[in-house]
């Protein structure tokens, strides 16, 4: 972090904001000021360059034009690959989560190159969209609660040997492999396919992302009953038959 405080990144937001994905800014915002922290907020345009200055980038999902056109400037412009070069944390979530990869299906049905910052491949699936809540333990390695969050993608991603499966469901598809797998990490480079948005249904997450900037093992306490009410209503709502 530097001396002027958290910078958090919030990574096209004109191509890559569905399903409310922008409330994983808000609630990592909120979550820092909360513990007194002093944050900038950078929204970045797929016209802007993208700082390499940040400490947490965080990019949404979109459909799949927005995300062809979002993987092509991200390539040319190559702020995030810099960043995460330097270190910086990098938290994205469904199209944002297959552009990290090494390559996705586009809407041309052709393979776009990714930028290669987490191992891992996603091509389209065959068989019925992954739609649904999802409840998923996530690695244990992390020390977090379980998941929450709302999927819905016809992406199928496959984890190469450098990146850990981010959690592993018990109820919903994750990554579509079959395997029980959903998302993948590698040190600070994290991706998933929950929407919800993830940060509201997971305080947590954001706070884990929070301690990783801060270099630190603890934060202070917060008030977390409105979090905690979403969490135990979706929860309920992911383990109820169909």
């Amino acid at each position: 972090m530097s001396n002027n405080g958290l910078r958090l990144v919030w990574v096209y937001p004109d191509l890559l904001s569905t399903y409310g994905d922008q409330g994983n800014a808000l609630v990592v915002e909120r979550r820092a000021r909360q513990r007194g922290l002093d944050v900038q907020r950078v929204d970045v345009r797929s016209d802007q360059p993208v700082p390499t200055s940040g400490d947490i980038y965080l990019i949404g999902g979109g459909e799949d034009r927005p995300q062809r056109l979002a993987a092509e400037r991200l390539r040319r412009d190559g702020g995030l690959s810099r960043a995460a070069s330097n270190g910086a944390i990098i938290f994205s979530v469904c199209a944002g989560y297959q552009i990290l990869g090494h390559e996705f299906i586009n809407d041309l049905g052709e393979r776009e190159p990714g930028l290669g910052l987490l191992d891992v491949v996603s091509t389209r699936g065959e068989g019925a969209r992954c739609v649904g809540d999802v409840l998923a333990d996530i690695d244990p390695q992390l020390g977090l609660e379980p998941l929450t969050g709302f999927e819905n993608h016809q992406g199928v991603t496959h984890l190469g040997p450098t990146a850990r499966p981010f959690a592993r469901v018990r109820f919903g598809r994750g990554n579509g492999t079959g395997d029980g797998t959903e998302g993948a990490y590698n040190d600070t480079v994290f991706g998933t396919y929950m929407h919800g948005p993830v940060m509201a249904r997971n305080p947590q997450i954001a706070d884990h992302l929070l301690k990783l900037a801060l270099d630190v093992n603890a934060l202070p306490p917060t008030d977390d009953r409105w979090y905690e009410a979403l969490r135990s209503e979706r929860i309920a709502a992911a383990t109820q038959p169909a």
